[in-house]
């Protein structure tokens, strides 16, 4: 486990964390003056490689060549010359810290951290970090890489569990969940809707999928999985029979037929990487999802035919009352679809240029 410290005066920040992959959602800005939870689990951290918050620069001030140096292929709004590297937490693990009212940003409800860092080191006074808990965005507390340094307080890491363990598990995300505005208890008027994390994670495997096309159609497993996909992917990409098949894999399944193009397969939760084939689809192009959305996808195996003691199964949907659903169809998060799309080599490839100006036109909107 690590401990945060201030580069300074070396006064510790945190309290003791152990180091977990970044959230698909970790970018994610969500509908309007809507009130979304913390981000990371505590006692987690996670680091961003990518700059975040200002100074920024406008695409055109930009050099190809160094927008290709930073991984970005594609043109976007503007380039963050913030320092790359921050380490997300959750706001409860923060320790010696205080706010700087001055840099409250241009927030609506809270703090965003456009101002720049907003929270300082108690003892030397160092700007450390930038919390964020604005209408719209996820809590976290962004330290940055270049204010803080992270030590080691316990020798002995705990491995990651395995595939089969975290199965076993089975700590899946629902696709559905109340949303409240802001200022709402969350439960005194809820709205359910598609989970946020869904749509972040549907955004950035769509990128994949849309990459895994190469300009074909593509056809994903019915049920939940084509209510995700199956619409995004029809109006982007080139009518006619599907030529590209894509199902889902990973621990537990069993092996896809040789004949499968695309493999939605699960991130481990801690260590970011995918799940990996072996056999006749090593080869296929792997479409990462989070661990507990791809659980939640995979066919569940049969209950038992007889009464069984204990509670009815989570994911049981009961008829009374009603299960409260969203009404409107599936969208997938256009800001973390798009923030992957442009760091993927492949969108500079001829057959992406159709791609790209049906993302421009109008009626791509309701995709997202």
């Amino acid at each position: 486990m690590f401990v945060f410290v201030c580069a300074r005066c070396a006064a510790e920040l945190t309290v003791p964390l152990s180091q977990v992959s970044l959230p698909a959602h970790a970018r994610q800005v969500y509908g309007n003056g809507v009130q979304l939870p913390v981000l990371m689990e505590a006692g987690t951290f996670a680091v961003d490689p990518d700059p975040w918050g200002g100074p920024w620069r406008m695409w055109d001030e930009i050099d190809p060549g160094e927008a290709e140096a930073r991984g970005i292929y594609a043109p976007v709004h503007a380039l963050s010359d913030g320092a790359p590297g921050a380490s997300v937490i959750a706001p409860g693990d923060v320790r010696g810290t205080r706010l700087i009212p001055e840099k409250r940003g241009g927030a609506c409800c809270g703090l965003d951290g456009a101002d720049g860092p907003n929270m300082a080191c108690l003892a030397c006074d160092l700007p450390v970090a930038a919390r964020l808990d604005d209408c719209s965005l996820w809590q976290a507390v962004r330290l940055g890489s270049d204010a803080v340094r992270r030590v080691l307080v316990d020798g002995a890491h705990a491995a990651p569990l395995s595939w089969s363990e975290l199965t076993e598990k089975g700590e899946n995300t629902p696709p559905f969940e109340p949303i409240a505005p802001w200022g709402e208890r969350l439960g005194s008027n809820p709205n359910w809707s598609w989970s946020p994390r869904w749509e972040a994670a549907a955004g950035q495997a769509l990128a994949h999928l849309l990459v895994a096309a190469e300009g074909q159609p593509v056809e994903v497993p019915g049920g939940l999985t084509a209510d995700v996909f199956q619409r995004a992917l029809d109006a982007l990409l080139p009518a006619g029979p599907p030529t590209r098949r894509a199902v889902l894999a990973g621990p537990g399944r069993p092996s896809p037929d040789a004949g499968v193009d695309i493999l939605l397969v699960p991130v481990h939760p801690r260590t970011g990487r995918t799940w990996t084939p072996a056999g006749p689809t090593a080869s296929a192009y792997l479409v990462p999802l989070p661990l507990g959305v791809w659980l939640w996808l995979v066919p569940p195996q049969p209950y038992l035919p007889v009464p069984v003691s204990g509670r009815i199964p989570q994911d049981v949907l009961r008829d009374d009352p009603l299960p409260l659903l969203p009404d409107h169809p599936f969208q997938a998060d256009r800001g973390t679809f798009r923030h992957t799309l442009v760091r993927l080599p492949a969108v500079r490839s001829p057959w992406m240029r159709t791609v790209l100006e049906k993302l421009a036109q109008e009626r791509s909107v309701d995709l997202f």
